[in-house]
């Protein structure tokens, strides 16, 4: 059966990540994005439309830290995957949590994260771990602040599992980050961020923003999020068939603070989730996925 085959490589349609970085079990045979070298992945385009521009007094809202900055900060993530096939009993396909503490240098060509040890309460990832010493990543931005390019650089030794389990944290990461709109806006202001979302099938993500305080460079900023296919039909990979898209929900809050100084959010905790349903249009079949994922910085 179709679905049968699929159960676990749906799970990166439904992270709303790249075909690189979907969830995995001892199962799933998928490697990694550029297995044995480093990468440097696209990020599609974030478009900004202002709602609100907010209370006097206004200013264009701009990172703004020199090259040379130094930052240290930790990313945690969560992404929990629950499946169902027919009325068969539901089974868990939740990737591990972590913990990535890492210091961020700015230059001329953008971010680049020295990662520190990682911690997951996972046993046998947690020893992957122990060979990741002199990993890195980094951003590329543009002048609004937006993700434009993700690079990821294990360290050679880096295992199969610790690699994808990586990158699957810095999608969450990236596609949960904010830009900054292309006006002046004050407290209270309210933008939208319209990102595509590449994977199996290409998702709108719609991100609401609202500047709820500002202490100098200082921002907190509340974020809702919204997610939906942009087709009715996932045309699965290498001509594997395809599946009809039923029900797709994905949406989510949370609040962060940014510094205008630093190139990486100081705290705050962006939670995302939802359901889908998926049905194989050669029989009667149908796949259900509850999911949840959160990404929290801090200091």
């Amino acid at each position: 059966m179709l679905l049968l085959v699929l159960a676990v490589g749906l799970t990166a349609f439904g992270t709303g990540c790249s075909d690189g970085a979907e969830s995995r079990s001892e199962s799933d045979s998928t490697e990694p994005l550029g297995i044995g070298k480093g990468v440097t992945v696209p990020i599609p385009a974030a478009i900004t439309t202002v709602v609100s521009p907010g209370a006097e007094p206004r200013s264009l809202l701009r990172p703004d830290y020199p090259a040379g900055t130094v930052q240290q900060v930790t990313l945690h993530t969560s992404h929990r995957i629950e499946q169902q096939i027919n009325d068969q009993p539901a089974r868990d396909f939740s990737a591990p949590d972590l913990s990535i503490p890492m210091t961020a240098h700015t230059d001329a060509d953008g971010i680049d994260l020295t990662l520190g040890t990682v911690t997951t309460p996972d046993p046998s990832l947690a020893k992957a771990f122990t060979k990741t010493g002199g990993s890195h990543a980094g951003f590329d931005l543009s002048d609004l602040g937006a993700i434009t390019a993700l690079r990821l650089e294990p360290a050679p030794d880096t295992s199969n599992p610790a690699r994808a389990a990586l990158e699957q944290a810095f999608y969450q990461a990236v596609y949960r980050s904010i830009a900054f709109p292309d006006q002046p806006v004050g407290e209270g202001a309210v933008w939208t961020v319209r990102q595509e979302v590449s994977g199996g099938v290409t998702l709108e993500q719609i991100t609401t923003a609202t500047l709820t305080k500002r202490d100098g460079d200082r921002l907190t900023i509340e974020l809702d999020v919204t997610q939906q296919p942009k087709s009715t039909v996932w045309n699965l990979p290498n001509n594997a068939g395809k599946l009809d898209i039923k029900d797709y929900v994905m949406q989510g809050t949370g609040t962060i603070t940014v510094d205008l100084g630093l190139p990486l959010p100081v705290s705050g905790t962006i939670t995302v989730g939802g359901h889908q349903g998926y049905h194989d249009p050669r029989s009667s079949s149908v796949l259900q996925q509850t999911i949840d994922t959160q990404v929290s910085w801090t200091e």
